[in-house]
């Protein structure tokens, strides 16, 4: 877990003006430090030293470079307004962190947000919905403490630490020496103590992963758990993952109490050391009272950045582990372009080295693998504009792959696709989303168009139902029937809407009636011969022969495997 991940100012801007604002109100704080150590040590002289002239043994340079009793005033009004400008710099800092933590998170859940919505949903690996969702809610809004406590301190640290450092060196070369010497035990100590607390805080941030999984999962199976008396049982286990969750908690807890006790440790003798010092050569006369008060002050504001800067890092680990797990989300979706992105290159040029833009679709030769096995391939065919195409095969066969293929969700391991650059697509799953039929079929439409979503669904048949009325969640409100005619209604409105030359649909029937269907499937072949490239994953006859032809394939096998293609 590294103190500063560089990757904030990569993917969230707004972290490097809190960097650079930050700073210099750190070295403003800095400067008005010193002057207030200075003007009141010095003040703090100019009135003992008359009182202890009667002191019998003092001597040596004990007054060497006191002030008069008349600049009494201006040391003390110089004390009280590096006390003001220290306060002001102080509270700028606290500001510039509240505020740059707000804007950091926002950049931050928008760019995984993004990387998000790029990623294929095909995708075989990465974090469940309910990690994503305790990343970005609760793990992000943990960066308050980060930005709030541990950044001001850090730069304090860089800025400040150095600049109070070489002044007790040049004021007094022996405790600067015993400062430097000491000094590095502190960073020593730190390390140490974030290993330990890296370990134990990403074993707590597992079990709220953990615990989060459980609770989304007996929520979605609550029903079920209900209808066969098992709801007790998930309270029980919700009970013990919360119990392990808490203990994991104060674990953290133990191990940041145990930093602050070292790094106060560590702070105190290292004070305690140059205060014996300097305490011994004033009564010995050989150390000026001004510089030694004025290294004495100075010293615990030398100590108190890092110290701090330790139990502040501490308190934010839990923000700093779900930021370091929203960066892998966004690498991973870059990692991804990447990879994608010379395939893409290569297509490109080789459609535009074409006299006319491509408005078919083909599959040359294509073959896709998932956890490392042939799931369907080698297969080429093509559907040509004004063609209407059915793909048959039996489950698990590799047709919704070769579907996810074309649309770029998957990568295939050999051949190419080959494809407009603007398809309309309707899936097995309706996706329906709470709002109204207009808006569930414009889907993306910056200005939905009424009349275009009334005349796409009439097109499959529903022309009785209300475009304003409203779904709920998951499309609830109609049956499964209408549910996927109206994903078809959405598909032939977005190929209406952006002039889509080729139309895709996976199994568009499977959940309709003979009348109903074959309105469909006439919705289906009009498209073709008005010039679309039309391609249906279907099993279903009336499919079959509204289709010009009919594309066949067979079950994944060890070797090679051909798609039969019938007239």
């Amino acid at each position: 877990m590294k103190p500063f991940d560089p990757r904030l100012l990569r993917y969230a801007r707004a972290a490097r003006g809190v960097l650079m604002i930050g700073a210099g109100l750190g070295l403003l704080r800095t400067c008005a430090v010193l002057a207030w150590s200075w003007c009141l040590a010095n003040a703090i002289t100019t009135v003992a030293l008359p009182a202890m002239a009667g002191i019998p043994g003092v001597r040596g340079r004990i007054d060497e470079g006191a002030y008069g009793s008349s600049q009494l005033t201006w040391l003390m009004l110089g004390a009280l307004g590096a006390v003001l400008v220290r306060s002001l710099a102080g509270w700028g800092m606290d500001v510039v962190a509240a505020r740059g933590a707000v804007r950091v998170k926002a950049q931050l859940r928008s760019a995984a947000l993004d990387a998000l919505d790029a990623r294929s949903p095909q995708r075989e690996s990465g974090p469940s919905d309910a990690e994503l969702a305790t990343s970005l809610g609760r793990g992000l809004d943990a960066l308050d403490g980060y930005f709030s406590g541990y950044i001001p301190q850090l730069l304090l640290t860089g800025v400040a630490t150095p600049i109070l450092i070489l002044a007790v060196l040049l004021s007094d070369p022996l405790s600067g020496l015993i400062v430097v010497v000491v000094f590095p035990i502190i960073p020593v100590f730190m390390i140490l103590i974030g290993l330990a607390t890296q370990a134990v805080q990403d074993r707590q941030w597992d079990q709220l992963q953990r615990l989060s999984s459980s609770f989304l999962d007996v929520v979605a199976g609550l029903a079920t758990l209900r209808i066969f008396g098992r709801q007790r049982r998930q309270v029980d286990r919700i009970a013990r993952e919360t119990d392990e969750y808490r203990s994991r908690t104060m674990g953290v807890l133990r191990v940041t109490f145990l930093s602050g006790f070292v790094l106060d440790l560590a702070g105190t003798f290292s004070i305690a050391l140059v205060a014996v010092t300097v305490g011994t050569r004033l009564v010995n006369g050989e150390f000026p009272l001004g510089l030694g008060l004025f290294v004495l002050l100075l010293l615990p504001e030398t100590f108190v950045p890092i110290r701090q800067v330790g139990s502040a890092f501490h308190a934010s680990t839990e923000g700093l582990a779900a930021a370091a797990r929203v960066f892998e989300v966004i690498e991973s979706a870059d990692a991804s372009r990447s990879r994608a992105s010379a395939p893409i290159a290569e297509e490109r040029a080789a459609d535009a080295a074409a006299s006319e833009p491509r408005s078919g679709l083909a599959f040359d030769d294509v073959s896709v693998a998932r956890g490392g096995r042939r799931v369907v391939g080698p297969i080429s065919f093509a559907v040509s504009p004004g063609e209407m195409v059915a793909m048959s095969g039996p489950s698990g066969a590799g047709k919704s792959t070769l579907i996810a293929t074309l649309l770029g969700f998957v990568e295939p391991i050999r051949g190419r696709v080959l494809a407009p650059d603007r398809i309309a697509w309707a899936g097995q799953r309706p996706g329906l989303l709470h709002g109204s039929i207009i808006e569930n079929v414009a889907l993306g439409a910056h200005a939905p168009d009424a009349a275009l979503v009334r005349r796409a669904l009439d097109a499959v048949g529903l022309e009785r139902l209300d475009v304003d009325v409203e779904l709920g969640v998951a499309g609830a409100g109609v049956s499964g029937g209408q549910a996927q005619r109206i994903a078809v209604a959405r598909a032939l409105y977005r190929a209406w809407d952006l002039e889509c030359a080729a139309l895709v649909l996976d199994e568009p029937s499977s959940a309709l009636d003979a009348e109903s269907e074959a309105v469909v499937c006439a919705a289906l072949r009009r498209e073709a011969d008005a010039g679309r490239a039309v391609l249906v994953v279907s099993h279903r006859e009336a499919v079959h022969r509204a289709a010009d032809r009919v594309v066949r394939i067979a079950a994944a096998l060890p070797e090679p495997m051909r798609a039969a293609v019938d007239a």
